[in-house]
């Protein structure tokens, strides 16, 4: 019996550790300001049901009050480029004093 449960546990934990990272964009992002609000960007399905990866990076004006005033996307696929788009510009961080630049990559792996 306790070696039924080991098992299940060991599966339980091994497709909970997997799932996140299936369903969604990891970000790295290049700022000492917080976020406050963050949206993870759709990954179009067609591209996960063709095991295609890739990397969209973006350099993200922030204003004081902790909105995006402007992005610029510095590179990626162009299909993900659109999905991470619509993300980043939902995305909010805390208020400063000043605007900021922030660096944000996201990666999609199916």
């Amino acid at each position: 019996m306790r070696n039924r449960v080991a098992i299940a546990f060991l599966i339980l934990f091994s497709i909970l550790s997997f799932v996140p990272k299936a369903l969604r964009a990891q970000e790295a992002s290049d700022s000492d300001r917080k976020i406050v609000t963050k949206v993870m960007p759709q990954y179009p399905a067609f591209l996960r049901n063709l095991s295609i990866e890739g990397v969209v990076r973006a350099d993200v004006l922030v204003g004081p009050e902790g909105k995006v005033k402007s992005l610029e996307v510095k590179g990626g696929h162009p299909v993900l480029v659109q999905s991470a788009e619509t993300a980043l510009r939902q995305w909010k961080w805390e208020p400063a004093s000043h605007e900021s630049h922030v660096r944000v990559e996201l990666r999609f792996k199916p």
